[in-house]
């Protein structure tokens, strides 16, 4: 725990921290000392989770109701920041459930602005003052669907497999600047959003947010990629490296045409 206040604290900021898996997030990382700068859309929910992780540890906690697809509002929020996160955690993303076809110019845009340009600017920014600091580290969500095509959240997989893939260059870009860069591919996750939008039955390897979110901490300076759960490490070996590109598109389809 010490180790890891002086290698990534003070500060974290954790994007997309309002529930579910962001606020799972925010606890763990409260847990080890850290004062916090949480950030989503809705200033209630971010306003109450920010109330019990400062009456349950001794940390200071900063809230900013902010709209991750807008780049303004980003870039008006990285120029106000008073302190200098050691660790980011970019945990926001959009994921409209849907065929292509179906998707409006708006949800497409949206998808590419919080997913794709939100972690570039966030992560070009903190980056920049981790390197003159010499330490810290980046967390970057990704997903099992980024690992090959996923019908229905065709959109979604792809802009996942863009923060695997930036997360394993920065990896090796970062690391001997003294600063660590993981991306985690996660299964599906016992949220509100996974429980509003999934099957009846829970998909192999579902693991609850708390679990994701120590995994995933833990793995900082291990390696570029983490998949929390021995059955998800399972699927993703057996999709990417064993079964034919055709066939490991065909399960994923098999496994996503319920979602609504």
């Amino acid at each position: 725990m010490q180790h890891f206040h002086t290698h990534y604290g003070p500060w974290a900021l954790v994007a997309g921290a309002s529930e579910g898996l962001g606020a799972a997030y925010a606890e763990a990382l409260a847990k080890r000392g850290l004062h916090l700068i949480l950030i989503a859309r809705r200033a209630s929910k971010l306003d109450a989770l920010a109330k019990v992780l400062k009456d349950n540890y001794p940390i200071e906690v900063k809230t900013y109701a902010l709209d991750l697809s807008d780049k303004e509002e980003i870039n008006r929020f990285l120029s106000q920041l008073d302190v200098d996160p050691g660790l980011l955690v970019y945990n926001a993303a959009y994921a409209p459930i849907g065929y292509f076809n179906d998707l409006s110019e708006d949800d497409l845009q949206k998808v590419v602005a919080v997913n794709v340009l939100g972690p570039l600017l966030l992560t070009k920014s903190l980056s920049t003052k981790m390197i003159a600091r010499g330490s810290g580290g980046i967390v970057l969500m990704s997903s099992l669907a980024g690992s090959q095509g996923s019908p229905k959240i065709a959109t979604y997989a792809a802009s996942k497999a863009f923060n695997t893939i930036l997360a394993e260059g920065l990896w090796e870009e970062l690391r001997d600047k003294g600063i660590d860069v993981v991306a985690s591919c996660a299964g599906a996750i016992r949220t509100p959003g996974y429980e509003l939008a999934k099957n009846a039955k829970e998909a192999p390897g579902t693991l609850d947010a708390a679990r994701v979110a120590e995994d995933t901490l833990n793995a900082l300076g291990k390696g570029p990629v983490v998949v929390p759960g021995r059955t998800n490490r399972f699927f993703r070996f057996l999709m990417g490296r064993v079964l034919p590109r055709k066939l490991a598109i065909s399960i994923m389809k098999n496994n996503t045409k319920a979602l609504s």
